[in-house]
């Protein structure tokens, strides 16, 4: 239940407080004295879009906090999942819209995005305005009408058609890929086996790019790398280098050896150069022999040159278009022979596809039929229901008349021995129909009923689904719009039954209505010349008779306007004590 509303800064309001509680609590004003600006803060407090256009003019922001009286359920924990708290059994929520356009939610003191509030306020608030009356009138709110009615039972049904209907359109979304693209996949497949014969026909190795650069390199400079390798050898462990009469690096470690050998006994570090020397004379040996064997295991082999070329070249034509590298060509070739496989698999797949297929239809209209059966047996119900409502409101004749058909489809859902056209929420169109008077015809909302009916039912219909909602508080904007009279009184008695179960606020201009309301809460607008401002107020018995009598005759001190207000107080409470 809402007990506070703190308004700043929103429109024509520059600080209010409303304050609610339970029953029946209406608010009235004069035309643009900033009831609308109610619905709006108690809107941003629900989630909806921020709109800086309502921010007052020269303030830099407005805001609006809601205090909700928190009695269990799931509200604490969705509460302290997002970071707020629920203290002594009640949340704080609040909304801040900047002149500029940006907009801050708060729960529990926790800054949470936007859908946090949307969520939290499916739980607390059910909200029914004049744009719910003209959505009614369109036949998917009136599917939803009678779903909503019929509660948790049609729901389970309808979420598992859900899943079944995603399922099958799924699998005939990928059969008609399979089928649609035969061309593209047959070209495809085409370009991939002639990419994968031509690296058949080669039928290149890992690493072999790189091997047989390095043989043909070698190749190509035998001569030029055995010269070098001959100069090194005779440097190494020849008698002289070249012509110079030098001696060669065997040699001159022999010499440098024998010199240090020769003074050993005399200092022990000599000794121990002796040994270094001769082991670098050990590893020199083994290099000239090396070197040796390098120089004479170069051949000149032009034979095996061209055969190298001619390899590189054939590796050279695959790299240059399925891959740097050989082993990027063996890559692609994975790859592709996998996808010309699938390629080639396809009608094999598409077959699996079509008996999927039907498959997931036999099983989709099964759960077709349980729905449409749910769906009747809730229209049928609601029917009554919102016919005895009518007759509380001043429509004793009234009919309604909730029709489920279903249209004729040669690619629908086999169902019930027909085939029927089908959505992602069944089989069904439900439309809404409306017989005013003894004998006449039901006609469709839109055609049947004049402004006060069509307010008239659109209200049972709202009265009658806020029935079966979970919700503490229902919020009723104006639906009254269009209705005066004996119904009037009728909607403001079957409001105050509402409320006897529940938290209902109301914003109205009928003093019909008004005169039930447990607390009465008045927009009053001033202004200095410069600015206007409203202001909220609950009024007290004497200050109820002065705004029913406005709202009567537009004349707050009129004898007649005043007895006649007193009057419907006194209707009210007949009705109020009655009840109770």
């Amino acid at each position: 239940m809402i007990e506070e509303i703190r308004i700043a800064s929103l429109g024509v309001i520059d600080e209010s407080v409303l304050e609610l509680g339970p029953g029946l609590n209406v608010v009235t004003g004069e035309t643009g004295a900033g009831k609308t600006m109610l619905v709006t803060a108690l809107g941003l407090l629900l989630g909806a879009r921020a709109d800086a256009g309502a921010v007052r003019n020269g303030a830099k922001a407005a805001r609006v906090e809601g205090i909700v009286a928190v009695t269990g359920g799931p509200i604490p924990a969705m509460a302290d999942e997002l970071g707020g708290e629920v203290e002594d059994g009640t949340l704080v929520l609040a909304r801040q819209v900047s002149a500029e356009g940006r907009s801050r939610a708060f729960l529990g003191g926790a800054s949470v995005p936007i859908s946090a509030l949307q969520s939290v306020a499916d739980h607390l608030v059910a909200v029914h305005g004049q744009s719910d009356q003209h959505r009614l009138l369109q036949a998917e709110a009136q599917r939803a009408a009678v779903d909503g009615f019929a509660g948790a039972p049609l729901a389970e049904v309808a979420a598992e058609y859900r899943t079944g209907y995603a399922a099958l359109r799924k699998v005939e979304g990928e059969l008609a890929e399979v089928v649609g693209a035969a061309r593209e996949r047959a070209r495809e497949a085409d370009v991939l086996r002639l990419g994968l014969d031509e690296i058949e026909a080669v039928e290149p190795l890992s690493g072999e790019d790189v091997a047989l650069a390095h043989e043909e390199s070698r190749l190509g400079f035998a001569d030029t790398l055995r010269t070098a390798a001959e100069e090194a050898r005779e440097a190494l462990s020849s008698d002289t280098v070249a012509d110079s009469g030098t001696a060669d690096a065997l040699g001159a470690m022999a010499t440098a050896r024998r010199a240090l050998e020769s003074v050993r006994e005399h200092d022990v570090d000599a000794g121990k150069l002796a040994d270094r020397v001769a082991e670098v004379s050990y590893l020199l040996a083994d290099v000239a022999a090396d070197v040796a064997s390098y120089a004479s295991a170069l051949d000149t082999d032009p034979a095996r040159l061209a055969v190298v070329s001619e390899r590189r070249a054939a590796l050279t034509a695959l790299t240059r278009k399925y891959g740097e590298t050989v082993d990027e060509v063996l890559a692609w070739a994975a790859a592709s022979a996998e996808r010309l496989l699938v390629l080639e698999n396809s009608e094999n797949r598409a077959e699996e596809l079509r008996a999927e297929r039907a498959r997931l239809r036999a099983e989709l209209a099964d759960r077709a039929a349980a729905l449409s059966v749910a769906r009747t047996a809730a229209g049928a119900a609601l029917s009554a229901a919102v016919s005895d409502e009518l007759s509380a409101l001043a429509m004793p004749h009234a009919r309604v008349e909730i029709v489920v058909g279903r249209t004729p489809d040669p690619e629908g859902l086999e169902v019930d021995g027909g085939s029927w056209r089908f959505t992602g929420s069944g089989i069904d169109q439900v439309e809404i129909l409306l017989a005013a008077n003894t004998g006449s015809e039901p006609r469709p909302l839109n055609k049947g009923a004049s402004g006060g009916e069509l307010s008239r039912v659109m209200l049972a219909i709202e009265v009658v689904l806020a029935g079966t909602s979970p919700v503490p508080t229902f919020v009723f904007d104006e639906v009254d719009a269009g209705v005066g009279g004996k119904a009037a009184v009728e909607i403001g008695r079957r409001l105050a039954a509402l409320a006897g179960s529940a938290q209902v606020l109301v914003v109205t201009h009928l003093p019909q209505v008004a005169a039930f309301a447990d607390r009465h809460v008045v927009v009053a607008k001033a202004s200095d010349g410069r600015v206007t401002t409203s202001g909220l107020s609950v009024l007290d018995d004497a200050g109820r008779v002065r705004e029913l009598s406005r709202m009567l005759a537009g004349l707050e001190e009129s004898e007649t306007a005043m007895a006649h207000a007193q009057e419907l107080l006194d209707v009210a409470q007949q009705a109020r004590t009655a009840r109770s």
